[in-house]
Order: structure tokens, then C-alpha cells, then sequence
């Protein structure tokens, strides 16, 4: 959610909103060698390097034209696929010999893209967006079976506020924390509708089975919206951040006061907020499919 979408008080007026807003050793062959007496294990490093490099060029290889492309003996490819193969990184999905990368690799990607700044990645998107709105944008995240905002850019039309980055909000209320209940793993879901949700407002959801229904639309229209479910006065939009595997890592939400984000403009909004979220999830690593 955003700005005052982290409140996690009960419900204000809409003058209060208003007022405030992560190789085996070989042996000497042919081939390169590093200096010194650890040239040996160096060389073995290099060349399942080249064994992954080989596999992503071509797809797919068997040990014979590896071996040929490193120029070294046969039992000495197959020493290095088989060390790679122990560790997830190449596999061999068929009977026929053939190796190719394997999910170990986006393991290691995914650790790398997980240390990507999601902050820096999205700022620039973020300004656009609010600069687009004069709205308020939040990027949030989940935090145990919460949600909380680690940024926040502010639109020309909201109203200074207070702070609200590193405050914790049920996910039932707000419009990223929807987002984020939506694509959640199923037990886990089930965990967080599993009785009568807290009211927060006249208009939060509190039937499990009511924001289950919406939480299908949410995936069906790719955004989810709260409508004076966190706050009197408070209308909200988000949509996922996805990351290099396609999970969802986060929210990008727009939030303003209902008498500007009217009910029957947030489908509009939530067009350009999911594109905005989109953007992000780019720049995180995600490939859209065409």
C-alpha cells in the first residue's frame, strides 16, 4: 500500500487523511593452467567454467563434444560434468546422454537477482508514476503475514504527511497487501483467511470467502484495489513486482484521497500502476512472456 496504507490504526476521517497523509580437482592436461602450485585445481575451475559456457551455447552436449571442445581426455569431461551434475548445476533430462544447464544455475541467478537493490531498481519508476498520478506510490513487501512499505515517492497533489515506511499492515486491508495474499502459496493463504478478518473500517473485508473471490479477480485483472478498507477516506491501487524466476516480490501500489482516486477511476489506475509494476519487474530480472 502506500502513505497512509500503512496506518495500522482503526479508521480516521476523511479530514484526518486530509490533514495528514542472494569442482572436483583435476588433473594437468592439456589446455590452460594458472601459475604456481595450485595451477592444477585453478585449471579444473576454468574448464567447468567452460563446460556451463558450452552448454548454454549450444543447449544441450554430450561428453564426447565436451571433451573435444576443451581438448581433453574423455574420463576428464565426464569427471567435470559428473562433479557439476552433484552439485544441480548440469543435468541430463533424457536416456541419450545429452547434458544441459541445470536448475542450479537459477538458484545461483536468483541469489544474485535477490541482492539486487529493489529500491534503486524501482525508483526511477517510481517518481514517473507519481509524477503521472500526483499521487502517492509505495513499493512494499511482505513481512511474516503483514505487509510493509521500504519506499515511498510522493505525488504533487498529496498532501505532506508523515512517514510511513517500516510500518507493518494486514494484508486483508490494503491494496498491496492483496496483491501480495493473492499470489501467496496456497497453505499459506488458507493460514491468513482461516477466520473472521479484523475490521478496520465500515468497508474492510472481513469474510474470508468475500476476499477470496476478490483475490481471483485480483489474478484474473492483474491489480487489486481497497476502497476505504485501511482508512476512512483512503483509496488505494497495486500490482505484483515479480522477480528473475517470475515469483512475486513485492507490490507497487498508488494511493490518494477518495474524492481524487474515485472508485470508478481506479480501473484506469490500476492499468498504469500493473504497467509501472511490470517495468520494475524488468528491471529485477523478470522476462515477460510475449
Amino acid at each position: 500500500m502506500v502513505s497512509n496504507d500503512h496506518r495500522t490504526g482503526k479508521s480516521q476521517s476523511t479530514s484526518d487523511y486530509e490533514r495528514i497523509e542472494r569442482g572436483s580437482g583435476g588433473e594437468a592436461e592439456q589446455g590452460r593452467t594458472a601459475p604456481g602450485k595450485d595451477g592444477a585445481p585453478v585449471q579444473s575451475v576454468d574448464r567447468a567454467i567452460t563446460v556451463l559456457e558450452i552448454l548454454a551455447q549450444h543447449g544441450e552436449a554430450g561428453v564426447t563434444e565436451i571433451a573435444v571442445e576443451l581438448g581433453v581426455h574423455k574420463s576428464t569431461a565426464f569427471r567435470l560434468v559428473g562433479a557439476l551434475e552433484r552439485r544441480g548445476l548440469v543435468e541430463q533430462p533424457g536416456l541419450r546422454g545429452k547434458y544441459q544447464l541445470g536448475f542450479g544455475i537459477i538458484r545461483l541467478a536468483g541469489t544474485m537477482a535477490a541482492g539486487l537493490d529493489l529500491t534503486q531498481q524501482s525508483r526511477r519508476v517510481c517518481e514517473d508514476l507519481a509524477a503521472e498520478l500526483g499521487e502517492t506510490v509505495n513499493i512494499a513487501i511482505p513481512s511474516g503475514d503483514m505487509v510493509v512499505n521500504i519506499d515511498q515517492v510522493r505525488g504533487s497533489s498529496a498532501v505532506v504527511s508523515q512517514n510511513w515506511i517500516g510500518r507493518q499492515t494486514p494484508l486483508h486491508s490494503t491494496s498491496s497487501g492483496k496483491v501480495l495474499l493473492a499470489h501467496m502459496r496456497q497453505p499459506d493463504q488458507r493460514r491468513v483467511l482461516r477466520g473472521r478478518l479484523e475490521e478496520l473500517t465500515p468497508r474492510t473485508i472481513t469474510d474470508p470467502e468475500t476476499l477470496r473471490a476478490e483475490l481471483e479477480e485480483t489474478l484474473d485483472r492483474g491489480y487489486a484495489t481497497a476502497v476505504e478498507e485501511l482508512e476512512v477516506g483512503l483509496n488505494a491501487v497495486a500490482a505484483p513486482i515479480r522477480g528473475l524466476t517470475g515469483e512475486v516480490i513485492a507490490a507497487l501500489s498508488a494511493s490518494g484521497p477518495s474524492y481524487r482516486m474515485e472508485e470508478d477511476k481506479l480501473e484506469s489506475i490500476g492499468e498504469i500502476v500493473h504497467k509501472a509494476a511490470v517495468e520494475i519487474s524488468t528491471r529485477m530480472g523478470h522476462m515477460t512472456p510475449r
